[in-house]
């Protein structure tokens, strides 16, 4: 991981997309900083795709995609896709599943539920759970005690028992069942919503990130970037990125803001 000031201009000059995870990412300590939020406005005024790629629930997506300054939001790690349309006002809402095969998932979820709570002392159903329509977060260290590693660890592994897919994000082990994630999505969402082919143009978006479940998306953008505290993770994620701010969370993410902004202006 190299530091953003290194970020070579000619490179930044030719960024046209900012992905961007939630937690830790954009916000620091549990909270979206003013400084965070406006530097998306600035990256979307600028002409910027802009775009949260997170964990976080539909209910939150969809706030998101009406209210936040983005061109939409890929949530529950890729289980779907969210694109408000202000001229029409119009909600775009796309799923990897449909609604009988959520529903399906749902309930084999509940299991994986019943048996995370009697095995792992100390967790919880994430207090945003009510707002899912494709996941299940448990809650190892946001409105929790902190959990040990080999506990969260534990989470992972009784969702991978039951044959379900388990990521491990900085404060949830989200689980699912369907062959997505944060990058899958992504792709349609480039493609459907911002008109490009995410192959083609992958040198050309920056996604943003701090933790594991961040991973397929570091390793896939060559310019991918952490915010400090993806350092925490350090020997402990599959693929890291290519870049590292200095600072964390959503001060970290305006360090990366404020270098693609220049850009522009030189």
């Amino acid at each position: 991981m190299r530091p953003i000031s290194e970020l070579p201009a000619a490179t930044a000059a030719e960024i046209t997309t900012v992905f961007a995870d939630i937690d830790d990412t954009l916000t620091t300590d549990g909270r979206l900083p003013a400084v965070a939020y406006r530097a998306l406005e600035d990256l979307f005024n600028a002409g910027f795709y802009v775009a949260p790629i997170t964990g976080r629930p539909a209910g939150w997506c969809d706030l998101i995609a009406r209210i936040w300054p983005v061109h939409g939001v890929v949530g529950e790690n890729g289980a779907f896709y969210f694109a408000y349309d202000p001229q029409t006002r119009q909600m775009h809402r796309e799923y990897f599943a449909d609604a009988a095969e959520r529903a399906q998932n749902s309930a084999r979820l509940e299991h994986i539920q019943t048996r995370v709570l009697t095995e792992v002392p100390g967790c919880a159903i994430s207090a945003d759970q009510p707002y899912r329509e494709a996941d299940l977060a448990i809650d190892f260290c946001e409105d929790v005690t902190p959990l040990d590693a080999a506990l969260v660890n534990r989470i992972k592994k009784i969702f991978e028992e039951e044959g379900a897919v388990a990521k491990i994000s900085s404060i949830h082990v989200n689980g699912w069942y369907g062959d997505y994630d944060k990058l899958s999505m992504s792709r349609r969402f480039a493609d459907e919503v911002l008109g490009f082919d995410l192959e083609a143009e992958k040198s050309r978006v920056v996604f943003c990130g701090d933790s594991p479940n961040d991973a397929p998306m570091f390793g896939y953008f060559p310019n991918s970037c952490g915010v400090a505290n993806v350092a925490d993770f350090a020997g402990k994620i599959s693929a890291e990125p290519t870049w590292i701010t200095a600072q964390k969370g959503g001060e970290g993410f305006v360090e990366l803001a404020e270098k693609l902004l220049t850009s522009v202006k030189e």
